[in-house]
């Protein structure tokens, strides 16, 4: 069983009812595969709804994160970014602290990270991602 992870985009690709995302998702559950929201996402969708005061979409959020789960993060997260942080910084190729913390948190527990953002990750050794849109 493969378990993906969703960044920021794509939730809300998701909540723009993105019919690729939605029918995405809904066939990686069909075939057993698990569909998690990343807890970084978490933090950047919910404020980014809370700041322009989006009610329906805070709703419609909080029920699509009952459905999928959000992950859970630990200090083992904090390792893998800083190398990852290390990794990037020698090759002259720095990313925002949250794309750092999304990629440990999948490259931590070996989880797929599916984003729109690819060229973001493609520098960042052992990150497996894909993007569906």
């Amino acid at each position: 069983m493969n378990i993906f992870v969703l960044d920021s985009n794509i939730v809300s690709f998701y909540l723009r009812q993105n019919q690729q995302v939605i029918k995405k998702v809904q066939n990686t559950l069909l075939v057993g595969d698990e569909v998690l929201i990343s807890p970084i996402a978490y933090y950047e969708v919910k404020r980014g709804l809370m700041a322009i005061k989006a009610e329906k979409r805070l709703l419609e959020f909080a029920a699509l994160c009952k459905i999928l789960g959000i992950g859970q993060m630990d200090n083992s997260l904090l390792d893998y970014a800083a190398d990852i942080y290390y990794e990037l910084r020698n090759k002259k190729q720095i990313i925002e602290d949250a794309d750092i913390l999304t990629s440990a948190f999948c490259k931590c527990h070996d989880f797929i990270l599916v984003t729109h953002n690819t060229r973001h990750f493609k520098e960042i050794t052992g990150l497996r991602y894909c993007d569906w849109i």
